[in-house]
């Protein structure tokens, strides 16, 4: 089969890969569409040690059922199916428990570390457990499908995130993540939501899907801009879709006593935290970890028209043209954000 392969850092190269077979419990999936992530993007030179090459990436993805493993029941040959990035094993006590990613069994498709290597969907085919499959609506097209793990993303986020109709948000980042969870919080109930970022161009997308406002930390004091809208007060809940030490400061000294933040971005690390202000504010800092269970609903988001996924997809390309726009990404074209690559 044809397929996009990290084969060294900083090199991609499509290659001829043998066609993988599904075992007891798996399926075999031709790929329709798969999306290069942000992670795929940081992959690429080696930096997050998550990419070790030589490697099949590519995780965000939908398709349709080839062959069945035996074993699988409830699906068929032809089935228009998306899965979840996160292969769970479905029986330790953290899944019965419906914490898929916390699976002490865990791993991710399209990542290869120490623990296991596992190429993904960047290729003709795929194989993934039967478990992790979720049946496409007719009104979802394959494009919008490889969508639905960074709308998972976002709608665990929100999910886990306590929100009461009207509150005031503050939302850090205007990236992929970001701009969905925006629409997600939409469908939550927030009655103001405020969104940050250093690009105006994703400034400009945050007020067209429906932000409230919008601030550049360049041009902005936050804190004190979120207080002068609420009265003094501050928002009720603060996402930070960055992952920054500047972000996550923020957020905590822009929510009110008592006020909730959730962490979704991780991007650095390490960071210092204001423990004093925490404390005295009584805030809750939690951190929110991919998904867990949320395809069916990102499908029904989707579908339903409530979220729209069409207007982050900056193109369509052929498999062959993915090193090329990896490389794009990797120098953070203007006005490139999601690329979607059909084998």
């Amino acid at each position: 089969m044809k397929a996009l392969q990290l084969k060294e850092y900083n090199h991609l190269e499509i290659i001829d890969a043998p066609k993988p077979a599904p075992k007891a419990g798996e399926v075999l999936i031709k790929v329709k569409a798969c999306g290069i992530c942000g992670s795929d993007i940081h992959g690429l030179d080696g930096s997050t040690g998550r990419r070790i090459p030589p490697l099949i990436m590519g995780h965000e993805a939908s398709g349709v059922i080839e062959e069945l493993g035996p074993g699988v029941k409830g699906y068929a040959k032809g089935d228009r199916v998306t899965f979840d990035s996160t292969l769970f094993c479905g029986e330790c006590r953290y899944c019965r428990e419906g914490h898929f990613n916390f699976c002490e069994n865990r791993q991710v498709l399209g990542v290869a570390c120490d623990e296991y290597h596992r190429d993904g969907a960047f290729a003709e085919y795929v194989v993934v457990p039967a478990i992790v499959l979720y049946p496409m609506p007719d009104e979802v097209s394959f494009v919008q499908a490889a969508m639905i793990e960074p709308l998972a993303v976002a709608v665990h986020g929100v999910s886990i995130s306590p929100i009461t109709i009207g509150d005031t948000a503050l939302l850090m980042g205007a990236g992929i993540i970001g701009l969905l969870t925006l629409q997600v919080l939409r469908t939550a109930g927030c009655g103001r939501i405020y969104v940050a970022d250093v690009d105006e161009g994703r400034l400009k997308q945050a007020m067209d899907f429906g932000a409230t406002g919008t601030f550049n930390p360049k041009k902005n004091d936050i804190p004190e801009e979120m207080k002068k809208l609420t009265g003094g007060l501050g928002a009720q809940i603060a996402l930070d879709a960055v992952g920054m030490e500047s972000t996550v400061h923020a957020c905590l000294y822009s929510i009110r006593k008592g006020g909730n933040v959730t962490a979704i971005g991780n991007l650095a690390p390490e960071i210092k935290l204001p423990l004093q202000h925490i404390v005295s504010h009584q805030i809750t800092l939690r951190g929110s970890n991919a998904s867990s269970g949320e395809f069916a609903s990102s499908l029904q988001l989707i579908q339903s028209g409530r979220v729209d996924v069409d207007s982050l997809i900056s193109k369509v390309a052929p498999l062959e043209e993915g090193a090329d726009y990896f490389t794009r990404l990797y120098n953070r074209e203007a006005g490139l954000m999601k690329v979607i690559l059909e084998p």
